[in-house]
């Protein structure tokens, strides 16, 4: 097997024997790169030539960090590894073994795709056990290929050994029926019957035929389950799996091959062992069967690992009608819709761009600035949709403006690019941060305005490049669905904790009596870009502001402001807002009136036992014609709120905000009210509507800060009623 580097330079006289001229690029004068990857059969070397992806290259243009791609193109008489004791030594020939392999699954599953471009596949019959011309051969490839085609070709030598191995079946054995098991003897016509009850039938000895059937059929089921391999097996023999199997792989398959060879003596027999035996000791040498022109490439691999990560992470088709080609031009490799970063209910687009590079590989601008075109794109495309306007689409599970706050739900953006495991493991994603330069990105038109149609956040990860292409290769669609749901999670998670270092998360909600909308409209300048409404049914909102240094006095000026018209507590992204807003209205929220009433009237007497609640369940207060009176009289139209208290207990005062205006109304009749306890020299009577059940933090607020204004009369010795600005109030 020889060993070529996808798009690396070569020297012309260091390739030219392995692949024709016209199969490579460049100047033979100087370099010459090979534009496939895939495998290749050079009959006149009588070799195979697997010309493996470039993601094998790292920033010095070495394999694996050590070896000059010239040096492995005949990688056994130049590479040492191979009789190493060194666990990492080891894990590198696996990799150039397997990895032949994944490459050649994962060009068959895209050239079976639908809707990929094949026109970049070019394909002669690849290896096989058949007609033709013999070679020799040592890639595992090979040998896989060459057991699956053994199954297919094979199937009458199979029902001839089934056939053998169920003769005898069920033939008793008279001696051992005679001896071990109890005779009833029957009379009938004078003739005499015996009969056994439990006779024993003939045991088989141990057969190999079966033996070596159902280690193939084991090697064909674990083809299936671990590389995706079409695999048909119609027999019905207990397969070896799970950790049996694992035992065959680590050395026992070959022992056990070796101790029953002597018991086969067919062609086909002997051919299947040594098929089974190539297997598990993989550097084993065989004889197959292929044509002159071997061969499966594939030209520009970058759009075959494009539909690699589509097919593992994107929606097909693309959401809400789109089209892959853009209206502009632009191609979008990956979009689907999930959860939204800020809440757990709606939705929001994720827009990736896989981007196929060696290991040391950067982003470009070019890259960059499309990214954030397509992000624009989709953005105009779902604005359309709700605006009547998009003739591809009437409806949407994505809502990306809210026409109240004027705000725009996040759209992640991010880069996905190849790596290899350190360890070169196929089992694990891998999904990290890419240890490239800026991976974090942000394209902005405003400063602090997360939630603005101009702010586009860009994010790059790395995957672990033999877990896509071999998740890719096995071409299990359950595999890849229960993946999906879980890298998109992933994703989410991610992107969630990377903007939670930069900016600081709020849910906020109005206090009673606050219009959203007009707060909005008299505030747009200052919470433009920095709320957005998420929850379509809730007065929730989301506040974001940005942790920068240079935002921190603006930040608290703006949360002081907001925290006199809403609860505003902080809240995590995709955490539940109910029980924090819950929490903070038990607590209570200074007393505020964003209408400008900020203004008190406060009335010496307890509610619970002096209350004055009128038939239609609005409160009468009396008012005495005193300078007290007279002051309530002019300030009438600022009362915001009405305090009863004691003048020195903090502990027992009650502040409740009034709903609409308060009236004054002369004496009433009885009908009027319910209970209107020592009033009747009262002439004038403030009737409001109570806000009963909001609550207020008064931990600020003392009545004992009340003035006290001449001529003022007492009522009983009980009560008296007067105006007091709000802030007057706040110790």
């Amino acid at each position: 097997m020889r060993i070529l580097i996808e798009g690396y330079p070569y020297r012309y006289q260091d390739v030219k024997d392995l692949v024709p001229l016209d199969n490579v690029w460049g100047d033979v004068e100087k370099s010459v790169y090979m534009p496939y990857v895939g495998y290749y059969y050079n009959p006149t070397l009588g070799d195979c030539v697997f010309i493996l992806p470039k993601v094998l290259l790292d920033k010095d243009n070495k394999v694996f960090g050590k070896y000059e791609p010239q040096d492995i193109i005949n990688f056994k008489e130049n590479v040492t590894f191979w009789d190493s004791e060194d666990s990492k030594a080891r894990d590198e020939e696996r990799l150039l073994y397997t990895l032949s392999v994944w490459i050649y699954r994962a060009i068959v599953v895209y050239k079976n795709g639908t809707g990929n471009d094949t026109s970049i596949v070019y394909e002669e019959q690849v290896a096989q056990v058949g007609k033709g011309k013999r070679k020799q051969s040592d890639t595992f490839l090979d040998i896989l290929l060459a057991l699956i085609q053994f199954n297919k070709e094979n199937q009458h030598f199979f029902m001839f050994i089934l056939k053998n191995l169920h003769s005898g079946f069920n033939k008793i054995n008279w001696g051992r029926t005679i001896a071990k098991s109890t005779a009833i003897i029957q009379r009938k016509n004078g003739k005499q019957n015996v009969l056994y009850m439990n006779p024993v039938n003939k045991k088989r000895s141990i057969n190999f035929d079966e033996e070596l059937l159902i280690i193939y059929f084991s090697i064909l089921q674990h083809l299936h389950d671990n590389y995706g391999f079409p695999v048909s097996i119609n027999v019905n023999f207990p397969l070896i799996k799970g950790k049996q199997f694992q035992r065959y792989l680590e050395k026992f398959g070959v022992r056990r091959l070796q101790q029953i060879k002597y018991k086969y003596f067919s062609d086909k027999a002997l051919q299947l062992w040594e098929l089974c035996y190539a297997f598990f000791d993989q550097t084993r040498q065989i004889y197959v069967n292929t044509n002159k022109r071997d061969f499966l490439l594939v030209k520009n691999f970058n759009i075959v690992f494009e539909a690699i990560i589509d097919a593992l992470i994107g929606d097909n088709p693309l959401p809400d009608g789109m089209d892959k080609e853009q209206r502009d031009g632009k191609i979008v490799d990956h979009l689907y819709t999930a959860k939204s970063l800020i809440e757990n209910q709606g939705n929001t687009y994720y827009i990736g761009d896989s981007k196929y590079y060696k290991l040391s590989g950067e982003l470009d601008d070019t890259s960059i600035y499309k990214q954030y075109t397509y992000a624009r794109n989709v953005i105009q495309w779902n604005l359309d949709i709700f605006n009547k306007r998009n003739k591809h689409a009437t409806h949407s599970i994505v809502r990306l403006k809210d026409d109240d706050t004027e705000g725009y739900n996040v759209i992640p953006n991010f880069f996905i690019s190849a790596r290899l495991d350190k360890h070169y493991s196929y089992k694990e994603d891998g999904l990290q941060e890419s240890d490239k330069n800026e991976t974090r990105r942000k394209n902005f038109q405003f400063k602090n305005r997360l939630f603005d149609r101009d702010t586009l956040l860009l994010f790059h990860y790395d995957v672990n490049f033999l877990f896509v292409l071999s998740m890719y290769g096995k071409n299990n669609s359950s595999e890849i669905s229960q993946w999906k749901t879980d890298i998109r999670e992933k994703f989410r998670k991610t992107i969630q904790s990377w903007l939670q270092d930069d900016f600081s998360f709020y849910a906020m909600q109005p206090h009673p009596g606050i219009d959203t909308k007009v707060y909005i409209r008299n505030h747009f300048k200052e919470v433009i870009g920095k709320v957005y409404a998420p929850f379509e049914e809730s007065s929730i909102l989301s506040l974001a502001l940005d942790k920068g240094k240079e935002f921190e006095d603006s930040n608290k000026e703006l949360l002081d402001e907001l925290r006199k018209s809403f609860y505003v507590e902080e809240c995590g992204l995709g955490d539940d807002p109910e029980p924090v807003m819950a929490q903070a209205q038990a607590k209570g929220f200074a007393p505020h009136s964003e209408q400008g009433k900020n203004g008190v009237l406060a009335v010496r007497w307890e509610l619970s036992n002096n209350a004055m609640e009128l038939n239609d369940g609005r409160i009468a207060i009396p008012l005495l014609q005193d300078a007290a009176g007279q002051r309530v009289m002019e300030k009438i139209t600022e009362l915001g709120y009405v305090l009863f208290h004691t003048y020195d207990n903090q502990n027992n005062q009650h502040l409740y905000a009034i709903n609409g205006d308060c009236r004054v109304q002369f004496v009433m009749s009885e009908s009027e009210y319910k209970k209107l306890p020592n009033t009747k020299e009262a002439l004038l009577y403030l009737v409001m509507d109570l806000d009963m059940a909001t609550k207020f933090d008064l931990s600020q607020i003392h009545s004992a800060n009340l003035p006290k204004i001449a001529g003022t009369m007492k009522f009983n010795n009980d009560y008296n009623v007067q105006y007091c600005a709000l802030e007057k109030l706040k110790s």
